[in-house]
């Protein structure tokens, strides 16, 4: 089988060197590694792919023993995940997401769809997909939060995807799934915000647009960065222009992002991250 390990501990001497030993102690085989030092907060991050047959809990155990009462330490067998995508009428991340799916680019299983809209209910019947629609008129965001909660109950899930899902979601709900939520948004310079930044960029002549896909805390879209890009345009470009070319940039950002949380290449802390 094959196991990813994830360490995350105080720097010291010796580190790679140790752990390696305790690897090859269990009769596993590393397959790839990666290690980064954070000196300025004396921080070392490793994530490795194991093959071999071990059990799990003793070789955490094991080092347990050799790092820091303050070490991050994460094994588990490497398998699909299990994802829930969020949306509202918007279909080019969605539909992204749907085709990656069906043409096995995602490692992962897309449980469900949830949206407060029906509208891209015919989109996810194409692929067989569970549709639930849950309307958010006439209901305060916690009274939407709590059905969209009883539905999120029957799909067991290792993220939730928000494929421009044009909802603020509260900090119960947040708090309930902490950094298991994935979001997308459009990423300016200078940053537009409200109704149609696109237009609002096209205004002001700007030169470059692009996207950030990050994991969703209680600071609006300001949680730890997965992936960035970006792409240049004109002032030839209409607005429309530049909103399809934001569109193509949001959903390759969106499809970056799940792929790297999907093979557990993020580690996250002091709302950064640090990604292999």
């Amino acid at each position: 089988m094959q196991i990813i390990l994830k360490i995350q501990t105080p720097d010291q001497k010796g580190l790679i060197a140790e752990i390696t030993r305790i690897i090859f102690e269990f009769n596993l085989n590393i397959l790839k590694n990666d290690e980064f030092v954070d000196k300025e907060n004396n921080l070392f991050f490793m994530r490795s792919e194991i093959e071999g047959v071990c059990e799990i809990q003793s070789l955490k155990n094991r080092l347990c023993t050799l790092l820091s009462p303050q070490a991050n330490i994460e094994i588990f067998e490497s398998k699909r995940k299990k994802i829930v995508i969020l949306c509202t009428k918007e279909n080019h991340c969605l539909g992204d997401l749907l085709i990656r799916y069906d043409s096995g680019e995602l490692n992962a299983d897309i449980l469900a769809v949830i949206s407060n809209y029906a509208l891209l209910e015919p989109l996810c019947q194409k692929f067989n997909l569970p549709f639930v629609c849950i309307p958010s008129e006439n209901l305060s965001r916690e009274e939407h939060e709590a059905k969209v909660l009883e539905v999120l109950e029957g799909f067991p899930n290792d993220y939730i995807i928000l494929a421009k899902y044009m909802r603020i979601l509260s900090p119960a709900f947040v708090q309930k799934f902490e950094g298991k939520i994935i979001n997308i948004h459009h990423s300016f310079l200078p940053a537009f915000i409200g109704a149609n930044p696109y237009k609002q960029a096209y205004e002001r002549g700007v030169k470059i647009i692009g996207a950030t896909a990050h994991f969703v805390n209680n600071a609006l879209d300001e949680g730890p960065i997965i992936y960035q890009d970006i792409t240049k345009v004109n002032h030839a470009m209409s607005w429309k222009d530049m909103q399809k070319s934001g569109r193509d940039v949001e959903k390759i950002v969106l499809a970056k992002a799940l792929n790297l949380a999907l093979e557990e290449k993020i580690f996250v802390y002091n709302n950064k991250t640090i990604v292999f």
